[in-house]
Parts: C-alpha cells; sequence; structure tokens
C-alpha cells in the first residue's frame, strides 16, 4: 500500500499575501482537487514526488497508453482509490490512440489531437472529471468554473457534459478564439455554460481566480478546471512516460518539446523527470508573450499585461499560473499578480529548461517548412513546438532522441492552414457535425462585481 501523499500551497511560506493569511494546511488529493485553488490564492504542490524505476518504465514499450496511465496515477493515487476504480476512471478516459510519428532522423511528433474536441487538453479534463465525479460530496452540486484561451474550455465542457451533480462556467476572450474554437465551446449544452469575455485571456484568468478567493462565494462549492488544479497537471505527466518507453534505449536519455502559455504541459514533463524519466532538456517554447524566455535570460521577471494577441491563440499568456509551481520545485515564490517573493535556483532551472520566443512570422516559416521538407502539418502551437526543438538543437548542436507536442489538430485552424499551405486538412471524427451545431454564450464584461453577481444568482449549491 502507497503511503498518502498530502499537498500544501504555493503561498504557505509568505508572511501575507496581499493581506491574506497564508493556508499553512496539507490537505488530501480530494481536498485539493476539489478546492481547485488553495484559500490564499497558492496552488496545491504535493509534499513529495512518487519515484518510477527505469525497468517499470521501459515495460510499457508496446503496450496501450492506459498501461503508462496506470503506472502514473497509480504512483500517486494509490493510497487514496482502490486500484479497481482507477482502472475504470482510466479505462473510460482514454479510448482514442496517441500517435508517436517519426519526422526525420531522431525526431519524433506526439499527436495529442485525437481526443474528443481534438486538443491535448482531452488527456488531461477527461481524467479529471471523473475523479471529481467520484470524489464530491453526494447532495452537493460542483460548480467549475474555468477560463479558457482556447482549447481548455470545449475541452473541459466536453469532458464534464452530463456529469451528474456538476455544472461548468468556462469564460473566455471574445476576440481571440478561433471560429471553430468559438463554435466547440458555444454549443456545448446541458450542464456546461460559456461566457464570452470583453477582455484578454488573462482577464478571464484574473475573474476565476477572485472568485475562488471571495469569502462571499464559499458557499458554492466552487472549483476550477484550470491547469491552476493538481487534477489537471497529473494525467499531464502520462504521455511523456509513454513516448518515452515506446521511443527509448535503455538508459537513453530524451529531448521533449512543449509549446507553452499557462506552463500546466511543460510542468507535466518536469514532475515526470522528477520522478525518474531520463529527460535531458525540457525545451519550453512561447509566442510572442516572452514573459518567461527574459526573465530565464536576465533573471528579472516582468509580467505582460495585457498579453499579446498571436497566432498560437491558446498560449496568449502574460503571467502563467503554473510559473509558481514552476518557481516552487526550484526553491522560489511568485504570487497571482507576478510578484516575485524569493528567487528560484536559476542555474538549475536553466540547466533543465530551454526556453525562446517565437514571433508569428516565425510559426508560419516553420508551418510551411514543415510541410515542404517532410510532408508534416503542424498547426500554430504545434508549429511554436518545433521551432523551438529546432532552436535549440541548432544552438546545442545535441543528436538525441527529440519529441516535439502536437496539441491540437490542424482542422481546428483551417483558414491558417488553407493561407500557408494551399490545403484543408480533413476534419477529425470529432468534429464533422460542428458547423451544423448551434449556442449562444453570455456576453460578459472584466467587472469582477458584475461576474460575483452572476455567480451568486445563477449558481446552485445543493443537488
Amino acid at each position: 500500500m502507497r503511503e498518502r501523499i498530502l499537498y500544501y500551497s504555493t503561498n504557505c511560506y509568505l508572511d501575507n499575501v496581499e493581506g491574506m493569511e497564508p493556508f499553512k494546511d496539507r490537505v488530501s488529493f480530494r481536498e485539493a482537487l476539489l478546492l481547485g485553488q488553495a484559500p490564499d490564492e497558492g496552488l496545491f504542490m504535493p509534499e513529495s514526488i512518487p519515484q518510477l524505476s527505469l525497468d517499470e518504465i521501459l515495460n510499457l514499450k508496446g503496450r496501450p497508453y492506459t498501461a503508462a496511465a496506470l503506472l502514473v496515477a497509480e504512483a500517486y493515487l494509490g493510497a487514496d482509490l482502490p486500484l479497481e476504480t482507477l482502472k475504470a476512471v482510466i479505462e473510460s478516459s482514454y479510448n482514442y490512440e496517441v500517435p508517436l510519428e517519426r519526422v526525420v532522423d531522431r525526431r519524433y511528433v506526439l499527436r495529442l489531437d485525437r481526443g474528443p474536441t481534438a486538443s491535448f487538453k482531452d488527456f488531461a479534463a477527461r481524467m479529471m472529471a471523473r475523479l471529481m465525479s467520484h470524489f464530491r460530496d453526494p447532495g452537493k452540486r460542483l460548480n467549475v468554473l474555468v477560463a479558457t484561451s482556447g482549447d481548455t474550455g470545449s475541452a473541459v465542457g466536453e469532458a464534464f457534459k452530463g456529469v451528474a451533480g456538476i455544472d461548468v462556467y468556462i469564460l473566455y476572450p471574445r476576440e481571440e478564439v478561433s471560429g471553430r474554437q468559438k463554435k466547440q465551446l458555444d454549443t456545448i449544452g446541458g450542464n456546461v455554460r460559456t461566457l464570452s469575455v470583453e477582455g484578454k485571456f488573462d482577464d478571464c484568468q484574473d475573474l476565476v481566480k477572485q472568485a475562488f478567493a471571495d469569502p462571499a462565494l464559499a458557499g458554492l462549492n466552487l472549483t476550477s478546471a484550470n491547469s491552476i488544479n493538481f487534477g489537471r497537471i497529473l494525467p499531464q505527466m502520462i504521455y511523456y512516460v509513454y513516448a518515452y518507453a515506446q521511443l527509448a534505449e535503455r538508459g537513453e536519455e530524451i529531448v521533449f518539446s512543449v509549446p507553452s502559455g499557462n506552463f500546466g504541459d511543460a510542468l507535466g514533463c518536469e514532475y515526470a523527470r522528477r520522478m525518474g524519466l531520463p529527460v535531458a532538456q525540457l525545451v519550453m517554447p512561447t509566442n510572442e508573450n516572452d514573459e518567461f524566455p527574459r526573465f530565464l535570460k536576465t533573471g528579472r521577471y516582468e509580467k505582460i499585461s495585457p498579453s499579446l494577441a498571436c497566432l498560437s491563440n491558446a498560449m496568449n499568456v502574460g503571467h502563467p499560473s503554473n510559473l509558481a509551481r514552476f518557481f516552487d520545485l526550484y526553491g522560489g515564490t511568485v504570487d497571482r499578480t507576478g510578484r516575485v517573493h524569493k528567487m528560484p535556483d536559476l542555474e538549475e532551472m536553466r540547466n533543465n529548461i530551454f526556453s525562446v520566443s517565437v514571433s508569428d512570422e516565425e510559426t508560419r516559416r516553420t508551418i510551411r517548412r514543415a510541410y515542404d521538407s517532410y510532408g508534416l502539418i503542424l498547426e500554430p502551437h504545434g508549429a511554436v513546438g518545433w521551432r523551438g526543438l529546432e532552436l535549440y538543437l541548432e544552438q546545442t548542436g545535441r543528436k538525441v532522441l527529440c519529441v516535439s507536442l502536437e496539441t491540437a489538430h490542424p482542422a481546428k485552424f483551417p483558414e491558417e492552414i488553407v493561407s500557408l499551405l494551399g490545403i484543408s486538412p480533413e476534419l477529425p471524427a470529432s468534429m464533422r457535425d460542428i458547423d451544423s451545431r448551434t449556442g449562444e454564450p453570455l456576453p460578459m464584461t472584466g467587472d469582477y462585481n458584475v461576474f460575483r453577481k452572476f455567480l451568486e444568482k445563477t449558481l446552485k449549491a445543493m443537488d
């Protein structure tokens, strides 16, 4: 029987957080999952990181994705859930393929675009929805608030659609999602409602975080499905372990390139490395919102506000939430506002992480070059990941096993693909009826008082 892992807040060591008392308690996974965010606006972190042996990882070679999922999830949840329950959660979460596509030499693309909403967010959202359904208090309605810059919202909405006792409210920036992304969001229906916010993704994220910290809303059973919730991070560790097991020779190191916006996906890789995965380097390319590569270069952190609207819209984040977790893992502290209270170990961070900003023009050139050179069709986020990997290899001269993540299906960005490549990517099965769906969002300003009144009027606390 595994020892139960407890969770603490990234703000627990601060004297105060803008007048808030630091949350110094330790909570179970269930509490961390259902709370979403700590009461002091910090993010929950596991007190210990379970270890996987190289033999356990390599034994996954040739086995289905669900085997990797069970290995990783059981390491964290073995003391919280019966094994049969965990198996059932995993089997119902991952019933689609996870292709690893060789591009050239020892460079691969991990296609995370085959789930129900053709986005990597499906991997985390489906598992989290099933865990929340299992852990929620009977008789109480759970109200999930989620801010999205593109794909998170539809993945969460589809994952929670029809789940008994849970309502979902998705906030997205009105002018910064693609037409297909908007259609996906607005037409989920049922227990899922969308709010079209006048502003940026960071405005949506701030509304959600303020609601979690608002004592006036304490009775509404609010929780998060954003990557501020550790329930989103845990499933995102799995595909790194799976990819390594399928591709690597024994003891071989690997480089992962992860297009990075709110940093939850890259954080999954950081945790996998700390669990024992032989990751030589975590490459974290951003779009023109370059606050993190600038920080690694200069040692000064300055968030970008408002965030810049870029082609890779799901990465339009001026202050990534999960930077707080990265800082914590490297011995530092940064709060919700972007204020650094304690610097992380910058030298160690630079040793393990490579980050670079990729402009929109570079993104477009990468899409064209990847197709012309290899017949590889990338959408803007995957192109940022691929270009980041190219720059890393150019600067280091390393010849090593590499995997770049393709995080959304190219068909979600048809205008850009047609314009750049002259082809129209075929819609995946999950999106073929999207143009015939109907639904409208609720317009919302970025004023928190307006949002709070909406929540007080609309949300139900009991079944």
